[in-house]
């Protein structure tokens, strides 16, 4: 009988228990994650969006002087301020989108509009640009020319990425 109580306690609190957080490399940096978003917006580690590049829509959520230095592959910059939700006129509302910035705050924020306009399947990535140059990824620059470089936003928020060969500006 504690065999067959202890199975279903197990079961039902595998079946209840929330999705994981993707994961960054860095703890302090998961840390500061979790106290900075509010989870509104499903997120999508960067290990799965690097295996379905060039299959999702990609929305950098950075200002276009951050987006020119350097960007991920193949993203469009929407902006934050000022966004430009015309890039996905004829985008279908099922479509993938995944939506990043510097950390994920404004992300966050952009995706939470694109569901308000009916767009189905929006993912903030978990850690963003900064986690995706942490673990070595490809940037480009606006002329898509490979690049090392990459704009922190400011001096403060440069101390989350931790990648010794990624040059940081801001």
């Amino acid at each position: 009988m504690r065999q067959l109580t202890a199975i279903l306690f197990f079961s039902i609190f595998t079946i209840m228990a929330p999705a994981q957080t993707p994961h960054v490399l860095n703890p302090a940096f998961h840390e500061e994650l979790s106290k900075l978003l509010s989870f509104t917006v499903n997120t999508m580690d960067v290990d799965q969006l690097k295996k379905q590049l060039g299959k999702v829509v990609l929305l950098d959520a950075r200002e276009p002087r951050e987006y020119e230095v350097s960007h991920i592959p193949g993203a469009l910059n929407i902006g934050y301020n000022h966004p430009d939700f015309s890039l996905l006129n004829g985008v279908p509302k099922d479509a993938t989108i995944v939506v990043y910035c510097s950390v994920g705050y404004r992300s966050e924020k952009i995706g939470e509009k694109l569901a308000n306009l009916g767009f189905a399947n929006v993912f903030n990535l978990y850690g963003s640009i900064f986690e995706w140059a942490n673990r070595g990824y490809a940037l480009e620059t606006s002329q898509g020319k490979p690049t090392t470089e990459l704009h922190t936003f400011n001096e403060n928020w440069s101390k989350w990425v931790d990648n010794p060969s990624v040059k940081k500006t801001w």
